[in-house]
């Protein structure tokens, strides 16, 4: 437990609430083309912006506690580090560093599925996951170096179920991934080890869906996977070359599922179906999509879809995806401890506060703003709204829910509840990640309309309202070339459209009306402290609100 925030006596007090108002994927572009932020018409931003003091936080690499800053921030990572006000190690770093010092291989988890499979000889070991190093949910090189281990440890049969991309790395990238990693099975099938990729097929179509907003693509998943079931291929390969011919324009994340197979007597025969007694791991380090799947290998009273049967295999996730319910029972890898957050101050503090988003970014404002805890530390003090999503395509609806947030946030306001109001707008990241340009485009328009109608009831209260993002992605819609900026193009010669987060800074603005002088509160650039990252939004959060922030805190933004 945490101790009551010390209450700032130079600080005169406001009438309305904080509102953090959280622009999900929203960053400032590095190039004019491809950047559908700024060529959108948001009047509203601009008009709080121009008359309030803003400046640019780090929202990727090292200052959201990843190894490296090539590495692009994410929405958990993001939400974390706005939620802790401090920088802890993710996942990435923390996996990686897990098999670097052998960590993982000494646990319990990993001796527990290894000498599953070797207590009999038909046993296989299954790892599924994200295919692809672009580190936000997994890394290849985690998997090779199982693979590898498992090898030395005695394991003969391993199968990889691969879920291809083309979301945080190119979205047609597959092959690029696929060829090599062939290769590398190649070379380490023998002294009567086989090692195979068995099935898989793209992110957004089967197995990786998140916060229960599309339990038939989990579904896909487990039938792919798990029964063998869905069309049959030699190769992983073909299969993502047939449906690239018979679907023209598909991109990896929406790629159909697949199973490989071998001729057999009496016809094909898949290869790598799970099956009682085998060991399954699931390889992605980041929890909110690997849940689901990891639910209906663990739960016994399952009733998301029919399972048809349900084998008894030792099923371990790369991390703990939820510390308060432990899921999953078994893990490789430890997660970031996280404590202290800025949830757990306020409710000791007696802060009233609500958290609101729709279902796509609802657990981001809740679960991973309280550093990975399910739950509310206080029942009295604390409520959470989730909106739930449309299960459209996002470049179908790319409003998604922002009106139907704001309306319940107007209301938050009006009714002097609440002394902090946080809500997340997940357009630029879920309309982002469509490479939609034009879609884009329209869901920053649409956003806009809100952030006027939330900064006009701020006003009116005589509150106060902190714009920032948790990472870039819909400021950087187009492939460029590393060299020399330039647009790459398609064979058509129209831009390749990029679906993953950028590494660019995201906003930071403290429309302040009422301000009595407190802290500089000019407008424009200058009255902020400068060159800080978004873990620095819990301190201002908590100086905003009259109070002073724990002294381990990372720096705030206001100079106060």
């Amino acid at each position: 437990m945490v101790e009551a925030l010390k209450k700032n006596p130079a600080w005169k007090g406001r009438k309305g609430p904080v509102v953090l108002l959280i622009m999900d994927g929203v960053g400032y572009g590095q190039y004019k083309e491809g950047d559908a932020v700024a060529d959108s018409k948001m009047f509203n931003l601009e008009a709080v912006k121009a008359k309030s003091p803003h400046t640019k936080l780090k929202a990727h690499g090292k200052a959201v506690g990843l190894p490296s800053d090539e590495d692009m921030g994410n929405s958990e990572v993001g939400h974390n580090a706005m939620g802790c006000g401090r920088v802890f190690n993710q996942g990435a770093a923390l996996v990686s560093a897990s098999i670097e010092t052998g960590a993982m291989f000494q646990g319990q988890a990993w001796k527990e599925i290894i000498s599953n499979v070797l207590s009999k000889p038909e046993s296989a070991l299954h790892f599924i996951g994200l295919f692809s190093d672009g580190n936000v949910h997994s890394h290849l090189d985690h998997l090779k170096a199982m693979i590898l281990k498992a090898k030395a440890d005695g394991a003969k049969k391993v199968r990889i179920h691969a879920l291809f991309d083309g979301r945080d790395v190119g979205e047609t990238s597959a092959l690029e991934y696929l060829d090599p990693f062939e290769a590398f099975l190649e070379e380490q099938n023998s002294g009567g080890f086989d090692a195979r990729i068995a099935s898989g097929g793209g992110r957004m179509w089967i197995t990786m869906d998140r916060y229960g907003a599309n339990w038939p693509q989990v579904e896909r998943g487990w039938k792919t996977h798990v029964l063998g079931q869905g069309r049959q291929f030699k190769s992983a390969r073909e299969a993502v070359e047939t449906y690239r011919k018979e679907i023209p324009g598909i991109i990896d994340q929406d790629l159909k599922e697949f199973v490989v197979v071998d001729a057999v007597d009496g016809g094909p025969s898949p290869i790598g179906t799970i099956e009682d007694g085998d060991s399954v791991a699931l390889f992605n380090f980041r929890g909110d999509r690997a849940l689901e799947i990891t639910a209906a290998f663990e739960e016994e009273a399952f009733d998301k879809f029919d399972r048809v049967r349900l084998p008894k295999v030792c099923y371990a996730g790369m991390m703990e995806y939820d510390g308060d319910t432990r899921v999953p029972k078994r893990y490789l890898v430890s997660p970031p401890s996280i404590d202290k957050t800025l949830g757990e101050y306020l409710a000791a503090t007696g802060v009233r506060t609500l958290a609101i988003s729709e279902t796509q970014k609802y657990g981001h404002v809740t679960y991973f703003f309280n550093g990975n805890r399910t739950g509310k530390f206080d029942e009295k003090l604390e409520d959470y709204v989730e909106i739930r999503s449309d299960v459209v395509p996002f470049e179908q609806r790319p409003w998604m829910k922002c009106a139907e947030i704001a309306d319940h946030v107007l209301k938050a306001i009006a009714s002097g509840n609440y002394d902090l109001i946080r809500l997340n707008f997940p357009n630029g990241d879920m309309v982002g990640h469509t490479g939609v340009y034009q879609a884009v485009v329209c869901s920053m328009e649409a956003m806009d309309i809100q952030i006027g109608r939330i900064a006009r009831a701020v006003e009116k209260a005589g509150g106060v309202m902190l714009i920032t993002s948790d990472h870039g992605n819909g400021d950087d819609m187009y492939e460029h070339d590393k060299k020399n900026g330039a647009v790459s193009l398609k064979p058509d010669g129209s831009p390749k459209p990029k679906t993953a987060h950028s590494l660019n800074p995201v906003p930071c603005i403290v429309y302040d009306p009422d301000c009595k002088g407190e802290y500089p509160n000019a407008a424009g650039e200058g009255a902020l402290n400068e060159g800080l990252g978004i873990s620095s939004v819990a301190a201002a959060c908590i100086q905003l609100l009259g109070y002073i922030p724990p002294e381990d805190y990372d720096k705030s933004v206001l100079k106060l």
